[in-house]
């Protein structure tokens, strides 16, 4: 990630951006995976440094803890992103997913027990995101949405998303038996969006904007629990079975009908 060892060289601009995000440097993504290893949860969401356990301890001596300008990443990379503040339209994939029915399980519990299940939701989704080479964007009550792109994720970003998001339906138990411990469906889409951080020295993140976001949102809200509707455009990228039913969806806010296949845990 920007920020984690040493800077990539140029300026701030849209080149800068557009050739880091495209390419970025095989040993972060490394160090990313070995950090990954390290205890414990939470963590940084861009360079997966932990910030408690034995591993918060030791990322401590080299410098990494939670920023004040955005507690959700270390030191590091917060300071590289208010550096480097911009951003770039580069090709990416989306991962959208969301607990199906929230207000109703939020009815039936006490406030306490379902803030506890949505802890219990973020850490697994976030575990899952890091374990298939993703970064978190932000998570929103019980929304959680993800970025996966070349720098990070490598050329099969898009195969990587749709990993993430079935190895996310099986982490809340959408394959067992007995059935899930919480309701998820989810969206994974693939396209050009405007990567980049945003923000100032006293919050900053990085972020992505566009209609493939958009697009992904629509996606995930009109998914069922247990299923991940993924963009034809994505299922071919990411070279899906190719005999999967297709269907179109009229989505919220798009002009045009969207082509999607069903996948499953």
């Amino acid at each position: 990630m920007v920020g984690e060892g040493r800077e990539p060289a140029g300026g701030r601009g849209e080149e800068f951006w557009r050739e880091y995000l495209t390419h970025g440097e095989p040993t972060r993504r490394l160090t990313r995976r070995l950090y990954t290893l390290l205890p414990s949860d939470p963590r940084c969401r861009l360079c997966t440094a932990p910030f408690s356990g034995v591993g918060g301890s030791a990322m401590r001596l080299i410098g990494k803890r939670p920023s004040q300008a955005n507690p959700n990443v270390c030191t590091t990379c917060a300071g590289a992103l208010i550096r480097f503040r911009g951003g770039a339209e580069v090709p990416g994939t989306m991962l959208f997913a969301d607990i199906r029915g929230s207000t109703a399980l939020a009815e039936r519990m006490s406030p306490t027990e379902f803030h506890d299940l949505l802890n219990r939701f973020y850490r697994v989704a976030s575990r899952t995101v890091f374990d298939h080479d993703g970064a978190i964007d932000k998570f929103v009550g019980d929304e959680l949405m993800a970025m996966f792109y070349p720098a990070m994720s490598g050329e099969r970003h898009v195969a990587r998303a749709i990993d993430a998001a079935r190895a996310l339906l099986r982490a809340t138990g959408h394959a067992d038996p007995a059935g899930p411990w919480v309701p998820v469906g989810a969206g994974v889409h693939t396209g050009t969006a405007w990567f980049g951080a945003v923000g100032d020295e006293s919050h900053i993140e990085l972020t992505a904007v566009g209609d493939a976001v958009n697009t992904t949102a629509r996606l995930a809200a009109e998914a069922t629990a247990g299923e991940v509707l993924v963009s034809v455009v994505a299922a071919q990228a990411a070279g899906l079975d190719s005999g999967l039913a297709r269907r179109q969806l009229v989505l919220k806010g798009k002009q045009a009908p969207v082509e999607v296949v069903s996948v499953r845990a």
